[in-house]
């Protein structure tokens, strides 16, 4: 039984995934600090908040619409990564954009489960 967001894997994960992005944009030029590093942190920061947030709502309803907004910051925070590595900011990681996808198909699936 689920007794909080915290028990809930694809929180787990995307709190992995936070960490990784801030050692990721360690290495970004300073220059970028209030730029594309600062998205890509936000952007991240931002999926295991709604998941959270969405977890204290009453109702599934309210849940599912916070776990949508979550992939959308997945979708996001790929993009960036994306960018950043067009940019030379950072050679790419594969096991990042797994990750990425990882929790995307966690999400699509409890969100799933939610709407039977």
């Amino acid at each position: 039984m689920i007794e909080s967001h915290k028990d809930l894997k694809v929180w787990q994960e995307s709190m992995i995934l936070v960490e990784d992005v801030y050692k990721i944009t360690a290495t970004f030029p300073k220059e970028e600090l209030f730029g594309l590093t600062s998205q890509l942190k936000r952007s991240s920061v931002s999926v295991p908040s709604n998941i959270a947030e969405g977890a204290g709502r009453r109702g599934k309803t309210e849940f599912m619409r916070f776990l949508y907004i979550a992939m959308g910051s997945l979708s996001e925070l790929d993009t960036q990564l994306e960018l950043a590595e067009r940019l030379s900011f950072w050679k790419r990681d594969e096991e990042i954009f797994k990750r990425v996808y990882y929790i995307k198909t966690m999400l699509a699936k409890l969100i799933k489960s939610l709407d039977r």
